[in-house]
C-alpha cells in the first residue's frame, strides 16, 4: 500500500496542528508541576470528558474491537461493554469524592486515607507499579497496534514504526503538559470520529461485503450479528456475558475502567474546576465511549469476515507483514486499503492521532506518579518547580522507551488485553469499599496487590510449564478474583485499620456517604445530605439503561430491525429524560 501525495499533505497538516498545539502550551506547563500536571485545576467539564474518550479511542481499540468480532461475534464486546457498570458508578459515587479529596494524583489518596509507613510505602511502590509497569504494558499494546497498522498501510517495519510513532508523540507530550493534552484530544476526537465512520462507510462498499443488506445476509457473518450470546451454549454465554456483568466489573482493575474511579480517568476529575465538573466530565466520557463510537469499529470488523474470511487470506493479502503478528486484529487495518486518495491520508492521520492521544495521555500520567508520588515524596522533596518539571519531562522519555521495546514483544491485542485483566483480578473491590468502609487499610491493598499478581503470573507463565492442563481465561479470572478477595479480606481483619486521626481527617474531608464510619468518626458535622444514595442509585441504573438502549437501538437500525430499533431507542430516551432529572439530587454539599 502505498500513500498519494494528498495523503501525506493531509498527515502533515494534522501534524502542523497539533505540534502548533503543543508548542502554544509548552510555556504555560513549564510554570509548575500543577501546570504540567493538572493544568491548575481549571479545565471544563466537556473537555476534560472529550479528553477521556479521546485517550480510550486509541489505535489498539479498534483492533481489539476486530479480534472480539472475529472470533467471538459482535456479543463478545460485552467483555468491555460491561464495564460501563464501572464507569456509571464512578460518575454517581465517586467523582465528587475524588475532587473534594484535592489530592495531587490517586496515589496521594492513600497517605489521606491510611496512616503511617504502610500508607507510605503503598503510595511510592504503587506509584512505580501503575505509572511504569502497567502503563508500560497499556503502551506497549497501544503501539502494537500502530506496528500493525503502519505494516499494512506503509510498508514499514516494527522497528522503524516503533521509533517514528513514540518519538514525534514523546516530543510533543514533554513538552506540552496537560492543558497541551486535553485541547489537542479534542482535535484528535473529531479527526479520529470521521476517520472510523469513513472507514466504516467504505468497508460495506466493498463487493464482497455489499452493503448493510449484504453484511447481515453473508454466511461468513450473519452467525456473528447477535448482540447477546447463544444462552444455550453456556460455554460461550459464560464467559463472554455472565462473567463480566456479574463479576468483571467491580472485581477488575482495568486502566479507564477502574472500579471507583483512578489513573487518568482520577487526574481527569481532579483536574476539573469543581465537584460538578467533575462528574459531568465522567458521565460524558462514558456516554460517548460505550454508546457514540463502538459501531463503526464492529461495522468494519464485520465487513473484514467478507474480505478476509480466514487467517490465510490475510496472510496471502499482505505477505510483508511480519508472521508473529499475523492475528484477527490486524484485519482492522487491513480494511483501510480499500479508502480512497485523500480520505485514506485522513484516516491514516485518525489513527495517528488515536495514537498520540493516548500515549500522550499515559506519559503525562505515568511521570505525575514518578515525579510526584515517588521522586518528590521519597527522595528530593525541597527543589523548585521547574526542577520536577524538568524530571517529569525525562521520565516521560523513560517510559515511552520502555513501551516501545515491550511492544516488540506482544502479538495482539487480546493477548495484552487478557493480561492487564488477569493482574487486576480480584483487586477491584477494594477500591470501592476503601471510600466507605474504615476497616480497609493499607495492608488490605497491599496484599491484593501481591496476590493478584501473583496468579497472573501464575497462569501466564508458570501454569504450563508444571504440566497443567490449559485454563479459559475467564476460569483464570474468577480464580484470581476468589483467591485475592480471600486473601486481602483476611489480612484486613488481622491488621490494625489506620489511625483515629486519620480516620477523622479523612471522613472530615470527604463526608462519604454509607454507615461505614459512625463507629470511629464523628460524623455529626460531616454528615451528607439525605437522599444522596438513592439519587446516586437512580442515576446509575438510569445511565446504564440510556447507554445500553442507545447501543442495542443503533445496532438494530443498522440490521435494518426498525421495531427493534424504536423500542430501543424509546427506552433510551426516557432513561435520558430520568438521568437529567436525577442529576439536580445528587448531593455536592
Amino acid at each position: 500500500m502505498r500513500l498519494a501525495l494528498l495523503d501525506w499533505l493531509v498527515i502533515a497538516a494534522y501534524g502542523a496542528i497539533t505540534l502548533l498545539v503543543g508548542l502554544r502550551f509548552a510555556g504555560r506547563a513549564g510554570r509548575g508541576t500543577q501546570e504540567f500536571f493538572l493544568s491548575g485545576r481549571t479545565l471544563p467539564w466537556w473537555l476534560l470528558g472529550t479528553s477521556m474518550v479521546a485517550t480510550t479511542f486509541s489505535t489498539d481499540t479498534p483492533n481489539l474491537v476486530t479480534d472480539l468480532v472475529r472470533t467471538g461475534g459482535v456479543s463478545a464486546n460485552w467483555v468491555w461493554w460491561a464495564f460501563l457498570i464501572t464507569g456509571m458508578c464512578t460518575v454517581f459515587f465517586y467523582a465528587r469524592l475524588w475532587r473534594r479529596s484535592g489530592v495531587f494524583t490517586d496515589m496521594g489518596f492513600y497517605e489521606l486515607r491510611y496512616s503511617g509507613r504502610p500508607a507510605a510505602f503503598l503510595r511510592g511502590f504503587r506509584a512505580l507499579y501503575l505509572g511504569v509497569f502497567f502503563n508500560v504494558m497499556i503502551m506497549a499494546a497501544v503501539t502494537l497496534a500502530a506496528i500493525k497498522i503502519g505494516g499494512v498501510l506503509l510498508g514499514l517495519d516494527k522497528y522503524t514504526t516503533v521509533l517514528v510513532a513514540g518519538g514525534i508523540t514523546v516530543l510533543y507530550s514533554a513538552g506540552a503538559g496537560l492543558w497541551g493534552v486535553v485541547v489537542t484530544d479534542l482535535l484528535l476526537f473529531v479527526v479520529a470520529m470521521i476517520g472510523s465512520i469513513a472507514a466504516a462507510v467504505f468497508a460495506l462498499r466493498q463487493p464482497e461485503v455489499g452493503g448493510l443488506s449484504g453484511l447481515v445476509s453473508n454466511p461468513n457473518i450473519t452467525d456473528r450479528l447477535s448482540l447477546l450470546p447463544d444462552f444455550s451454549d453456556w460455554r460461550v454465554a459464560v464467559p463472554i456475558f455472565v462473567i463480566p456483568l456479574a463479576v468483571q466489573w467491580w472485581s477488575t482493575w482495568y486502566p479507564g475502567a477502574e472500579p471507583g474511579g483512578g489513573g487518568y480517568v482520577a487526574q481527569r476529575m481532579l483536574a476539573a474546576r469543581d465537584e460538578r465538573e467533575s462528574m459531568r466530565a465522567v458521565l460524558w466520557f462514558n456516554l460517548a465511549h460505550y454508546a457514540l463510537r463502538p459501531w463503526p469499529w464492529i461495522l468494519v470488523a464485520l465487513a473484514s469476515l467478507a474480505v478476509y474470511p480466514t487467517m490465510d487470506s490475510l496472510a496471502v493479502a499482505f505477505p510483508h507483514v511480519d508472521a508473529t503478528i499475523l492475528k484477527d486484529d490486524l484485519a482492522y487495518p487491513a480494511m483501510l486499503i480499500f479508502l480512497p486518495t485523500g480520505l485514506l491520508g485522513l484516516v491514516v492521520a485518525s489513527l495517528g492521532a488515536a495514537y498520540m492521544s493516548t500515549i500522550s495521555t499515559h506519559l503525562n500520567w505515568g511521570a505525575s506518579y514518578i515525579v510526584e508520588d515517588f521522586y518528590r515524596r521519597f527522595l528530593v522533596p525541597d527543589r523548585d518547580e521547574k526542577h520536577y518539571v524538568a524530571v517529569a519531562r525525562a521520565a516521560t522519555v523513560g517510559l515511552i522507551i520502555l513501551a516501545m521495546t515491550v511492544s516488540l514483544w506482544l502479538q495482539n491485542a487480546l493477548q495484552a488485553f487478557q493480561i492487564l485483566l488477569q493482574i487486576g483480578a480480584g483487586t477491584g473491590l477494594i477500591f470501592l469499599l476503601r471510600w466507605f468502609w474504615w476497616r480497609v487499610n493499607a495492608w488490605s491493598e497491599i496484599s491484593g496487590m501481591v496476590v493478584s499478581f501473583a496468579v497472573a503470573v501464575w497462569f501466564q507463565f508458570l501454569h504450563s510449564r508444571f504440566g497443567f492442563a490449559p485454563v479459559h481465561p475467564s476460569a483464570q479470572l474468577l480464580i484470581g478474583v476468589v483467591v485475592t478477595s480471600a486473601a486481602w479480606l483476611t489480612v484486613t481483619w488481622l491488621t490494625p485499620p489506620a489511625d483515629r486521626e486519620t480516620l477523622q481527617t479523612y471522613y472530615d474531608r470527604i463526608r462519604p456517604y454509607g454507615r461505614g464510619w459512625t463507629r470511629v468518626v464523628d460524623t455529626s458535622a460531616g454528615a451528607p445530605r439525605a437522599g444522596g444514595v438513592a439519587a446516586g442509585l437512580a442515576g446509575w441504573l438510569l445511565g446504564c439503561s440510556a447507554v445500553y438502549a442507545a447501543l442495542f437501538a443503533t445496532g438494530y437500525l443498522l440490521y435494518g430491525r426498525p421495531i427493534a430499533a424504536t423500542a430501543a431507542g424509546l427506552v433510551a430516551a426516557l432513561s435520558v429524560i430520568g438521568l437529567f432529572r436525577i442529576l439536580p439530587r445528587v448531593s455536592f454539599d
